[in-house]
């Protein structure tokens, strides 16, 4: 009995899957997922070159942006504008009219004022709902607040 059901079986697979149409689709699907997947790995490989090409046009951009920059300063270096600027800065020379204006150093009660003032908030922020804010902005309700306050 045994022998009988697994000719069938054999038989059955044979004449149902094992047939040319079915191998020429497998086939056909074998050779499309490769030509799918050799797509992607070049898709892949032109994304990375792309952006290896984009970073070095980056590069590329800022160096010619410092090497521009250099070049000014070094014709800033050149005028007699930097060189008398650096002159009176290291020699200590005044034009004539000039005066010096020395400073006392800060107190210790303008440094506290100084943080305390930090410290503070600036100004109130009121807190409105998101639908409300939607609300003022559609249909100008922050124009009527500072119509108001004018």
């Amino acid at each position: 009995m045994k022998k009988i059901n697994i000719r069938r079986i054999f038989y059955r697979l044979k004449k149902d899957y094992f047939t040319l149409n079915n191998a020429v689709i497998v086939v056909a699907f074998i050779i499309a997922s490769n030509w799918i997947w050799g797509s992607l790995e070049v898709m892949q490989r032109n994304f990375k070159l792309q952006k290896e090409l984009d970073d070095k046009s980056r590069q590329l951009i800022v160096a010619q942006l410092d090497t521009e920059n250099a070049k000014l300063e070094q014709r800033y270096f050149k005028t007699d504008e930097y060189k008398e600027l650096a002159v009176r800065q290291r020699l200590g020379l005044v034009t004539p009219g000039e005066r010096l204006l020395v400073l006392p150093p800060n107190s210790d009660a303008v440094k506290n004022a100084d943080k305390i003032a930090a410290t503070k908030p600036s100004a109130t922020v009121v807190k409105t709902s998101n639908f409300n804010q939607w609300m003022n902005f559609l249909f100008g309700g922050n124009n009527k607040k500072s119509a108001l306050q004018k």
